[in-house]
């Protein structure tokens, strides 16, 4: 495989060794996400939104656009299919009535879980030959991965509706 640096950058072979294998896990991440979707019958983002209500719990149309970056109009659409599906249900916010969130659906929850439990335990292996200081580490680097990923999808966004 090629090592396609960045021209400008001047790179230690650590760290270049680093970026290829962070680039092979998010590649290797999105291929697995596309094969759990297309067995649960939906498309990528229909499932990673399914992630963020099993994880965030009951969430409205609004927040589950804030936690993704997506539009509201998109996520509408989303939470119409995942509904459908019978991933999710709507239901009143209990806090304000006006309000409509979205929760997942016991029967969508049992369909998943089965699919991730091999994942789980293999990821279970391999963290606990970390130590606590180790794993403390990796989490703080996971953590300012995730935070660096938000902030460029949102430089994308604000590019691209600037070119609008």
């Amino acid at each position: 495989m090629s090592r396609d640096s960045f021209p400008f950058t001047e790179l230690s072979s650590l760290q270049q060794d680093v970026l290829d294998e962070l680039r092979q896990n998010s590649a290797r991440a999105v291929m697995f996400h596309q094969l759990i979707s297309e067995k649960l019958g939906l498309n990528a983002t229909d499932h990673k939104c399914l992630d963020y209500i099993n994880r965030a719990g009951p969430v409205t149309a609004g927040q589950l656009a804030q936690l993704t970056g997506l539009t509201t109009g998109a996520v509408t659409s989303v939470i119409d299919r995942l509904e459908q599906a019978g991933y999710v249900v709507r239901d009143k916010d209990p806090h304000d009535r006006r309000r409509v969130v979205v929760k997942p659906a016991p029967e969508g929850s049992a369909q998943i879980s089965p699919m991730f439990e091999s994942v789980m335990q293999s990821t279970l292996q391999i963290i606990s030959q970390y130590s606590t200081e180790d794993l403390q580490l990796i989490l703080a680097f996971i953590k300012q991965c995730n935070e660096m990923t938000l902030t460029e999808m949102n430089k994308l966004k604000d590019k691209h509706e600037g070119e609008s």
